[in-house]
């Protein structure tokens, strides 16, 4: 029913924030390693047994840490069809492994990116972008589309 169909939780939810009922809590503290905190959204969130992550994104989250990244969030970038890194994998499986492939710090937005499984990230834009070349010609047409 669209909205209309969740019209009673939101009504309930907005009762419980207002009345500070909830009982809100972090998944992790800031001062947990950060494999740590992959870790814990893999089992805690994704029903994982365990991350598997080679020496390289190790070190890399080791160095991030000694550097004063470690109190950052983790940020999980995986399939959105599935709580396995695996798209075909329907639902919330459980009994999985969450590979992680790479690891990015987003330091100006202030969180660690966490590249799981076969999944490709938006893609960089280029230095000068397309639309400074697109404009109306003397005849009133648009040129530098393509």
């Amino acid at each position: 029913d669209g909205s209309a169909g969740i019209k009673d939780l939101a009504t309930r939810i907005a009762e419980i924030a207002d009345a500070d009922m909830a009982q809100f809590q972090t998944l992790y503290p800031d001062d947990m390693p950060l494999m740590g905190k992959i870790e814990t959204i893999a089992k805690r969130i994704y029903r994982a047994d365990e991350v598997l992550a080679d020496k390289k994104v190790r070190d890399q989250l080791k160095q991030w840490e000694e550097d004063g990244f470690g109190h950052l969030p983790v940020c999980m970038a995986k399939t959105q069809y599935s709580f396995s890194t695996d798209p075909n994998l329907r639902g919330a499986p459980t009994g999985h492994s969450v590979p992680v492939r790479e690891v990015r710090l987003s330091a100006g937005a202030g969180f660690i990116v966490v590249v799981c499984g076969e999944i490709m990230t938006m893609p960089g834009l280029p230095r000068v972008p397309s639309s400074e070349t697109i404009m109306l010609n003397d005849e009133g047409l648009i040129e530098g589309l393509f």
